[in-house]
């Protein structure tokens, strides 16, 4: 197990401008509006983030979240937060049929919420066998983060669709 780098201070600083839109400033220029993107958001979401310009131009690269120096590591996850919407799955209260489609009842990290399994196939697992991502019929994609810390009656109900 490797430990956690020591936090360095980047080449950049990232921060909010007067409208609220993410400013990075680099090399003694202010560049505004922003975009903060992961390369790999399932498998290492703490790795491999860009900070892109508005004209697409990437401005700065960081390696591992962990290695900024906090107020920059602040700053990357709240505009991660705010680009990326994955609810949290954190138990299924109910499902409509254990056939497809089937209409599920759940509860979210986000608050409760109904959705539409159209296909077996809408349940992928991601590496490590515990995490799974459900894709709505509208298009949302859930997580489980840990389907063995579902409640019983939640890993039953799922168990029926893997």
């Amino acid at each position: 197990m490797s430990a956690s780098p020591q936090a360095i201070t980047p080449a950049f600083t990232l921060q909010r401008d007067a409208h609220g839109r993410w400013t990075c400033h680099t090399q003694g220029v202010d560049h505004h509006g922003v975009q903060v993107v992961r390369a790999f958001p399932l498998t290492a979401p703490d790795e491999d983030i860009a900070l892109v310009g508005g004209d697409g131009h990437e401005l700065a690269f960081v390696n591992r979240l962990d290695a900024l120096d906090e107020p920059n590591q602040r700053a990357l996850r709240e505009a991660l937060a705010e680009r990326e919407f994955m609810p949290v799955i954190e138990r299924i209260r109910s499902v409509s049929t254990f056939a497809t489609p089937s209409v599920w009842q759940v509860e979210t990290d986000r608050g409760a919420t109904e959705l539409v399994l159209k296909v077996e196939e809408d349940i992928r697992r991601l590496p490590g066998a515990k995490r799974l991502l459900v894709t709505s019929g509208s298009g949302v994609v859930f997580e489980i983060r840990n389907r063995n810390a579902l409640d019983r009656a939640s890993q039953r109900l799922l168990e029926r669709f893997l």
